[in-house]
């Protein structure tokens, strides 16, 4: 089983650009047959499903993540919706999900938001099925107790009790901005699309990323990212009630003088664009570019398909690159309706 392709991001990014996976080789935490797993726990886990996904060899998205993936999920509807993290099921043709009883079932995309990092898709079949309630994030602190579920490749639960480390913004190299995400620690390492468990056995966040030098953290996405567009996203597929980002693909790490190329998407406008990498964009529209956040900010106020104009500094002179944003979704497979 080949693993996800997910780049490292925040304090490991270098020009570089490693990759990281869903699951790996870090600290056993599986609990023992012999302790006592917490009632919150116990409440979540019978809704929590491992999935892998195959993906044609034709699709974008396989450059980057592999054409077989794998990870975590949760129902959170009895009819068999499970949420999880989007990388795991973007241009899915295939959707099997392990379930707590041994049974293994196909599933069908429902449907994503790149905003959010926020993926679903639906069981086949008859329910009803163990589902978990969706919490509310919005009163948790820094050192609450939280549980992250995850399940390993033997369809085995592995189950960190911890607690939420940081609350902050998060910016991803690959034009992704949270406003408020969690860094929970320690880490699990079955993290993609793991459930983010408060004491009231109620989902509080989908695990997305690992991050940082051991010991680790992982990066949750709150669910109310979720919750807020859970309606529409079963229906259409996508948000489309929110203006669509304008997307170039473009790849860039925080550096000393603000924000550093450090690649591209190999689908994305930015790749034939003529950026290079180690180019400091310092200019896009003739608005000075700050830092990351104010250049996806900035980028996120421009029109799909109008042209824009970015300045970048290399080697001490000046170079002006144009080029045109798209919408990810006419890209990428997310069973919009």
């Amino acid at each position: 089983m080949n693993p996800i392709a997910v780049a490292l991001i925040g304090a490991l990014l270098v020009p570089s650009l490693p990759v990281i996976a869903p699951k790996d080789s870090g600290p056993p935490s599986s609990l023992p047959a012999s302790a006592s797993v917490p009632v919150y726990i116990q409440r979540v886990s019978p809704a929590v499903v491992g999935i892998r996904t195959q993906v044609p060899l034709d699709r974008p998205s396989v450059r980057t993540l592999g054409p077989l993936r794998s990870g975590s999920g949760v129902i959170f509807d009895s009819a068999g919706y499970v949420v999880t993290v989007g990388y795991i099921v973007t241009d899915a043709a295939l959707i099997q999900v392990s379930l707590r009883d041994g049974r293994v079932v196909a599933a069908r995309m429902v449907g994503q938001d790149f905003e959010s990092g926020i993926g679903v898709i639906k069981l086949e079949g008859d329910g009803p099925w163990p589902a978990a309630p969706l919490g509310n994030s919005s009163a948790v602190a820094v050192g609450d107790p939280v549980g992250t579920i995850g399940v390993g490749d033997e369809n085995n639960l592995v189950i960190t009790q911890g607690s939420v480390d940081e609350i902050r913004s998060f910016a991803g190299y690959w034009e992704y901005l949270l406003d408020r995400a969690f860094l929970v620690a320690p880490y699990n390492p079955s993290f993609g699309g793991s459930p983010l468990v408060n004491t009231q056995g109620q989902i509080i966040g989908v695990t997305s990323l690992r991050l940082g030098d051991p010991p680790r953290v992982n990066l949750a996405i709150p669910i109310e990212y979720f919750t807020s567009i859970k309606d529409e996203l079963l229906k259409e597929g996508r948000v489309k009630s929110r203006r669509a980002r304008p997307w170039i693909g473009l790849y860039t790490v925080p550096g000393e003088q603000g924000v550093t190329v450090a690649g591209a998407s190999p689908i994305g406008p930015a790749i034939d664009a003529g950026f290079e990498r180690g180019d400091v964009i310092v200019r896009l529209n003739g608005e000075k570019v700050e830092n990351q956040e104010d250049f996806y900010r900035k980028l996120w106020r421009t029109a799909i398909g109008r042209e824009i104009t970015l300045v970048v500094l290399r080697e001490s002179r000046f170079h002006v690159i144009s080029l045109r944003p798209i919408d990810r979704h006419q890209l990428l497979s997310t069973n919009e309706k």
